[in-house]
C-alpha cells in the first residue's frame, strides 16, 4: 500500500528558479470528497492519473495513484469536476539529498506559490532551503480540497 508524506510550505523567494531543473503542467479536478477522503483525476501536460487518498494520520494518509486513457482523465475532467479545475505549474528543484517541488498557481489562486518535500518517514530529516517561507503543512487553506472549495466559491460569485 502506497504512503504519502509531505510537508508544505510558502515561498519566500523566487530563488528557487536558478536551480530548477524542469515543469510540468498540471490540471486537477476534484470528483468525490468527504471525511478527508478524496478522488482526484489529474494531467501532467497530457498524461492521465486518478487518485485516491485517505484521511491523514499525522502527516501520514494512504494514497493510490493509477494511471488511465487520455480520453478516459479528459472525460473525468470536462464532465464529472462541475467545471472546478485547478492549473498550476509544477517545478522540479533538488537542493542537496532532495527533490522539491514547487507549484506556482493559476487562474483563481494565481500568486500562490507552495513547495512540497515528499519524505520516507515522518521523522526523516531534511534541509531548509533559503527561499522556504512558513511551514503550512496541515493548514486548512492551503490543502487542495479548500483551493477546490475557494476555486467554486470565487467562479459561482463571478459566474
Amino acid at each position: 500500500m502506497a504512503k504519502e508524506i509531505e510537508r508544505k510550505f510558502l515561498v519566500a523567494s523566487g530563488d528557487w528558479r536558478r536551480v530548477a531543473t524542469h515543469k510540468v503542467e498540471i490540471r486537477d479536478g476534484l470528483l468525490a470528497f468527504r471525511d478527508g477522503r478524496k478522488v482526484r483525476v489529474r494531467f501532467y501536460d497530457d498524461r492521465a492519473t486518478l487518485s485516491v487518498k485517505g484521511p491523514k494520520s499525522g502527516l501520514t494518509r494512504d494514497e493510490f495513484e493509477y494511471e488511465i486513457p487520455h480520453g478516459d482523465g479528459l472525460t473525468l475532467l470536462e464532465q464529472h469536476c462541475d467545471g472546478e479545475v485547478l492549473r498550476k505549474t509544477r517545478h522540479f528543484v533538488p537542493e542537496g539529498a532532495d527533490v522539491w517541488t514547487v507549484d506556482e498557481y493559476h487562474g483563481v489562486h494565481e500568486g500562490l506559490v507552495v513547495a512540497e518535500l515528499e519524505l520516507a518517514t515522518e521523522e526523516t530529516p531534511f534541509e531548509r532551503p533559503g527561499w522556504l517561507g512558513a511551514e503550512v503543512t496541515g493548514k486548512s487553506r492551503y490543502r487542495q480540497s479548500s483551493l477546490f472549495k475557494e476555486h467554486r466559491r470565487v467562479m459561482k460569485r463571478t459566474g
